[in-house]
């Protein structure tokens, strides 16, 4: 097989592609970020004044609301003072992260008892009863209903909180969204074919000239125990053998510098599962956008991965795509 070199060698440019990623992205941040804000913060406030028609402005939290409308549990969190982590109140409730996690989907726990489920609601609305912010919602002392005025200052406060605990997930699906419109417009342009997913039973049997996203592909443990992983983007090259492992494409976007060592470790795992089952052969390539620094490339190429920079998308042709 045909050894490629992207990036991982040019040393020399390394630090001049670092800067040009970080205003790549800072570019991108700050006309995208304004008006993805404005749109969010809008949704919370909604969201804040449904839960206060709910629960009669927080004056009323029972079981069976929260049975009708488990998503309100994400409003009630940031209703609390000091604001709530998802984490936070499962450990305060003693409660489970699954039924947490169902609940701000707003839905429960399908294999989850009744009489499990009553008893953690009853946990969770007395933490919030305890906690709620009566500094924003004064009423709540005489369990009364507020002024117009104080219902809309608690509104929007509360609706703020619930935009800020969203928007680092905002920002990532937009990052993900853009990078994989990248990579797919890049592809078309030479040619290639999207397929579904889902239409795909084995990725190793894809067709040359094909590409996919978000499509699991088999590795082993270090335990010798088996494991699908998510891949972002994997392509079978137009020119590949039918025997020859599609490349393998991680979409990596980062805004800051601080857990850029975080997202390492979690790369060299799925590289090292993938080459328990494949060996050498397999191509696992980063696609970076923002803050990755040279110390962070260094051991990437130290642990033989290589890149390509989404401000010079054009060097895919350097991996033979």
């Amino acid at each position: 097989m045909k050894k490629y070199n992207i990036n991982k060698r040019n040393i020399d440019r390394w630090n001049d592609d670092v800067q040009k990623s970080v205003m790549f992205y800072n570019d991108w941040f700050l006309n995208f970020a304004p008006d993805t804000y404005i749109s969010a913060r809008k949704e919370a406030i909604d969201k804040v004044e449904a839960a206060f028609q709910k629960t009669e402005c927080f004056n009323s939290l029972s079981i069976d609301m929260l049975k009708k409308s488990p998503e309100v549990i994400t409003i009630l969190r940031m209703a609390t003072t000091p604001p709530l982590a998802r984490d936070r109140l499962i450990g305060l409730a003693d409660v489970s992260k699954n039924l947490m996690e169902k609940m701000e989907e707003g839905r429960f726990p399908p294999k989850m008892k009744q009489k499990v489920i009553d008893k953690s609601l009853n946990r969770i609305i007395d933490i919030i009863n305890r906690l709620l912010d009566a500094d924003i919602m004064p009423w709540l002392e005489h369990k009364s209903y507020p002024h117009e005025m104080d219902r809309l200052l608690a509104t929007h406060v509360i609706g703020d909180r619930v935009c800020g605990s969203l928007s680092d997930p905002i920002i990532r699906n937009e990052q993900e969204r853009r990078q994989l419109k990248s990579i797919s417009e890049y592809l078309n342009g030479k040619g290639y074919s999207f397929v579904d997913s889902k239409d795909i039973e084995d990725f190793m049997l894809m067709e040359a000239g094909t590409y996919s996203f978000h499509l699991n592909v088999p590795g082993i443990k270090d335990d010798h125990t088996s494991v699908n992983m998510p891949i972002d983007v994997v392509i079978k090259r137009k020119d590949a053998s039918p025997d020859e492992l599609p490349v393998l494409i991680e979409c990596k976007s980062a805004g800051d510098y601080t857990n850029t060592n975080k997202r390492r470790k979690e790369e060299l795992t799925k590289i090292k599962q993938l080459r328990n089952k494949y060996g050498k052969k397999v191509e696992f390539i980063l696609f970076l956008c923002g803050y990755f620094n040279s110390g962070y490339l260094g051991y990437e190429a130290a642990d033989g991965f290589d890149w390509v920079w989404e401000h010079r998308i054009e060097d895919l042709r350097k991996a033979g795509i």
